[in-house]
């Protein structure tokens, strides 16, 4: 593998803002995709997360495909559901963008944990991510599904080995939160503009 699988992340993230600053839909979409193939390295432990986020690119996407130069920039898709007043429903875009974002952050979280505490295993990485970000949105069900499902995290020295390929990974890891990250932050920015950023799971 030339580099590592964070590589292409990276290639796309600097596609994700066009020359104004606005977030893309369609590159916004891609990185996230990009990312799917390093949770399969997860094994069973991402399932869940996998799932959803494959869900919520699916809607977004097909939304986007329905009419590409009305959805170009990313927060499109809200700002029409919230006049249309169906920002809140859960099949909504607005609904997507919102847990799409939440589990990326995660990840990201879960990547800068892997890079500063080189000693700590898998599950305790993968824990204290959770604890971080995702569980204070989740509900008793989604919080114990999702806290089963960690205790199958995968070995650490294996999963970095398989995911590492010809690059350096923890550098690549390093770039990939310091780059994402604000993006995330754009995104929770903009949801809590329009008061979209507090909805919860059951």
């Amino acid at each position: 593998m030339e580099g590592s699988v964070f590589t292409p992340c990276l290639e796309g993230l600097k596609h994700v803002k066009s020359e104004h600053g606005e977030m893309l839909s369609k590159p916004f979409l891609e990185v996230c995709k990009t990312i799917l193939p390093v949770l399969d390295k997860f094994g069973p432990a991402m399932t869940l997360v996998k799932a959803d986020i494959g869900g919520n690119i699916t809607r977004l996407e097909k939304n986007y495909l329905s009419d590409p130069d009305k959805y170009k920039y990313l927060y499109t898709f809200v700002q029409g559901e919230i006049e249309s007043k169906t920002a809140k429903g859960s099949s909504s875009c607005t609904n997507g963008l919102l847990w799409l974002t939440r589990a990326m952050d995660f990840l990201v979280e879960l990547f800068r944990n892997l890079v500063a505490h080189q000693d700590w295993s898998m599950s305790q990485a993968c824990g204290d991510s959770y604890q971080k970000t995702l569980k204070k949105w989740h509900g008793w069900l989604a919080s114990s599904s999702f806290t089963m499902a960690l205790k199958l995290a995968p070995d650490r020295k294996k999963f970095i080995d398989v995911i590492s390929g010809s690059g350096d990974i923890y550098t690549d890891m390093a770039k990939f939160c310091s780059e994402f990250g604000p993006l995330l932050q754009y995104n929770h920015k903009f949801l809590a503009s329009v008061r979209m950023d507090d909805m919860k799971a059951s």
